[in-house]
């Protein structure tokens, strides 16, 4: 298998200060762990390019985008909320992790690839489509799925997202629409505080309960995600890729381990080669313990790539 591995520099001049757990530091761990155990020499490197701005604007309105240019500082930081800042490289920043996503798609629906991994920040599922909010400013997974069915004519897609907390903003930009399923468990209750009240019926929501761990996940994996999935026979599988439900990672409270990852992602693959002729596009979330995001996202992507 073919397994593309798209990131940028710019991806690393956002940041949000010293104190700020969504730091530049993230893709530094996976590049270092994918590269002292051997992982990253077997994909093909990319750089991301910027995403065309109607690939964006099918998820987000065009005075959203017109509003986060204005608001790019020219030093220093603007605040959207007290958890999620700009600083004068974040726009960019957001351009490029969009543009990973779509060219992700791009390159699997041409056949360069079977599958990708989008080392990209800042991440994208809790972007709404006419706010930013928790890390997020464009929504990468969301736009990656607008841009499947329109410009490569699919007529299914399948988003799964397991991030500790609930994508909302993919939810938003999402709901409603029946070519696209979306498969997704997080801590609840939790930030943002979401996914529980009447969701769509192309959402499937899991909320999972403080301390959960593989034991609990596996089984609503196995239980619910994949008869789903299989009944909606999806052309492409898109990926919100957190890994922030780490047992180590004190951002939130469940308890998985890279078996787990590894797991789910193999789950993820099989349903892809059933319908999808294997193309899948996964695209960094969450993840904030440093080491742990590292192993997780090797075993993510050894799943992803068919690598022993």
């Amino acid at each position: 298998m073919t397994t593309l591995y798209i990131t940028h520099g710019d991806c690393r001049r956002h940041e949000m200060g010293s104190w700020h757990p969504e730091c530049p530091e993230r893709l530094d761990a996976i590049a270092d762990h994918l590269l002292a155990t051997g992982v990253l020499p077997q994909l093909i490197e990319r750089e991301a390019p910027n995403a065309p701005p109607e690939a964006v604007t099918r998820v987000h309105a065009a005075h959203y985008v017109e509003r986060l240019t204005q608001q790019v500082p020219a030093e220093g930081y603007y605040p959207i909320d007290p958890d999620t800042l700009m600083n004068p490289h974040t726009l960019a920043a957001a351009w490029r992790a969009a543009g990973a996503a779509v060219a992700a798609v791009d390159a699997v629906m041409g056949g360069d690839a079977d599958t990708a991994f989008c080392a990209v920040r800042p991440p994208g599922h809790h972007a709404e489509p006419d706010k930013a909010m928790g890390f997020c400013f464009f929504n990468n997974v969301a736009i990656a799925a607008r841009h499947a069915l329109e410009a490569h004519g699919l007529s299914r897609v399948a988003v799964v997202d397991f991030d500790v907390h609930h994508g909302n903003g993919t939810e938003a930009a999402l709901q409603g629409d029946d070519r696209i399923l979306m498969c997704s468990f997080f801590q609840h209750p939790f930030y943002p505080f979401s996914g529980t009240r009447n969701p769509a019926p192309n959402m499937l929501n899991l909320p999972v309960s403080a301390y959960g761990d593989g034991g609990i996940v596996r089984p609503l994996v196995q239980d619910e995600w994949l008869p789903r999935l299989h009944a909606h026979r999806p052309q492409l599988i898109l990926i919100s890729a957190g890994f922030d439900a780490h047992r180590e990672d004190d951002m939130g409270q469940l308890g998985l381990v890279e078996a787990d990852y590894a797991w789910i992602t193999e789950q993820i693959m099989a349903v892809a080669r059933e319908h999808a002729q294997g193309r899948v596009v996964s695209c960094l979330e969450g993840g904030y313990a440093l080491s742990a995001l590292g192993r997780s996202v090797a075993a993510h992507i050894r799943a992803l790539a068919g690598i022993g």
